[in-house]
């Protein structure tokens, strides 16, 4: 059975100033100029392609890592190269303030877990070296334990389908 509490390096995905960038839509999370590429495990080279000052992002982050971002991300097209290229990474959740409807559900299906956390901490956040996020409850501790952060709690349906690796490898009730 999958971990529900995944611990991994946060990153911020944050602008020049180091605010949350809001609004990343799926163009920006995977350039259209690679939709060509049908393999999943080929798109995570593509994460962020086309996110000024995130181009390097495939070659830094490391499986397990864990997104921190800005409200609605994922907004626009119902790309699912968005979702599948962090897949590919091995990103083990991404916390938000909040996500674009349709990119909710497209990652929810695939199994990749998304907390919403409207109050996001950043200044918290920068530095650490790693952080725990509990799917089932919510909270976000840093490296020595301590309660950063209570996100809204993963719903037992998503759980479900995380577990499961995906809404496509649920086994019938």
């Amino acid at each position: 059975m999958k971990p529900t509490v995944l611990t991994g390096r946060p990153w911020l995905i944050v602008d020049a100033e180091g605010k949350l960038i809001d609004d990343i839509d799926t163009d920006q999370i995977y350039h259209n100029a690679y939709l060509a590429i049908t393999d999943p495990e080929e798109m995570g080279k593509y994460a962020f392609s086309n996110l000024q000052g995130w181009e390097d992002f495939p070659r830094k982050v490391k499986p397990g890592d864990i997104l921190f971002v800005g409200e609605n991300f994922g907004a626009g097209s119902s790309r699912q190269h968005a979702v599948d290229c962090f897949l590919a990474l091995g990103i083990g959740a991404i916390v938000g303030r909040s996500f674009g409807a349709i990119y909710k559900r497209n990652a929810i299906n695939s199994g990749l877990p998304l907390l919403e956390l409207p109050e996001m901490p950043v200044g918290e956040l920068r530095g650490l070296d790693e952080v725990a996020v509990d799917l089932e409850t919510g909270e976000i501790a840093g490296p020595d334990g301590r309660l950063i952060a209570q996100a809204r709690p993963m719903s037992a349906v998503a759980l479900e389908i995380y577990r499961a690796g995906g809404l496509l490898k649920l086994k019938p009730r």
